[in-house]
């Protein structure tokens, strides 16, 4: 003999109730919470950190770009001024 399969899909679980949706939200909210910084701590345990020496090397290469980007924009920021200064002469 053959099984009669039911015509009716899988039995759905009941919905849970607004309460039990609030206790579920307070019961979760620590592992919530925590998730967020256990996978941060994860990420930086994969970080390649760099050597003393290359850090050294970064920092000052920076710091000399700073001061001739400040080279060159205070000049820019000189000759502009002298041209509206120009300018200004001219009309008056």
């Amino acid at each position: 003999m053959s099984e009669v399969k039911s015509k009716r899909g899988p039995a759905r679980a009941e919905k849970p109730s607004f309460l039990q949706k609030v206790l579920s939200f307070f019961k979760n909210l620590p592992a919530n919470i925590a998730r967020p910084f256990k996978n941060t701590w994860r990420e930086l345990r994969k970080v390649t950190w760099p050597t003393r020496q290359n850090l050294i090397n970064s920092t000052l290469l920076v710091l000399a770009f700073m001061v001739f980007m400040g080279v060159v924009i205070g000049l820019l920021d000189m000759g502009s001024t002298e041209v509206v200064k120009l300018l200004s002469g001219w009309a008056g």
